[in-house]
């Protein structure tokens, strides 16, 4: 499988479970300006959506959106608990909480990246945002991941993109819990091997 990623993005999401895993990948860095990959190829041509995370198989197929290829990673494995088996209810507990990502904490600050948003706009979504950490710190006030004790696929997608609170001055302080929670998810080997690689 290749991995198509560009660093301080969601992409990162994947590499951390492929890592957490064990599976065999190559990873291609994407230019996401250019649209270009590190050995010179149309990345549109991979992925016309033209954003990282793409991940090709060895069939030639391409799945994007980071969620999706989350779940069939961890689906590769039978030997893990990264996320539950399909049509049980707590598989469906996981894609509630891949779509809150997703739809709050992601899309609630990828604006932000935004140079020419107005200061009231980035308020608005600071707000936004801190609301919704209001809501992670007390699930994780009284469990450890996000679907219990165990660490799982939407723990990676989380880490990741809490992580970009860094480019934005925002500290996870008023947020204990949280904070705590993304320092543990931070520890992990597989995560530091995977910013390693990213140079992260």
């Amino acid at each position: 499988m290749k991995l198509y990623y560009a660093p301080n993005t969601c992409s990162f999401s994947p590499h951390i479970v492929l890592r957490e895993l064990g599976l065999p990948f190559e990873l291609v860095r994407v230019d996401n300006h250019h649209k270009t990959t590190e050995t010179g190829e149309d990345f549109l041509a991979i992925n016309p959506k033209g954003y990282v995370a793409a991940l090709a198989l060895e069939d030639g197929s391409v799945l994007t959106e980071g969620p999706a290829i989350l779940l069939y990673l961890a689906d590769l494995s039978s030997q893990t608990a990264l996320a539950p088996l399909a049509e049980s209810w707590e598989r469906y507990r996981l894609q509630e909480w891949l779509a809150f990502i997703n739809s709050e904490i992601h899309a609630g600050l990828a604006p932000l990246f935004n140079e020419r948003l107005p200061e009231t706009a980035c308020d608005l979504c600071r707000d936004k945002i801190f609301k919704r950490f209001d809501y992670l710190e007390g699930v994780l006030s009284n469990q450890s991941y996000l679907m219990g004790e165990s660490f799982g696929v939407a723990d990676a997608y989380l880490y990741t993109v809490t992580g970009w609170c860094r480019f934005f001055d925002i500290a996870l302080g008023p947020w204990p819990a949280l904070a705590s929670y993304v320092e543990r998810i931070g520890d992990r080997p597989a995560v530091r091997a995977a910013r390693q690689a990213e140079g992260i």
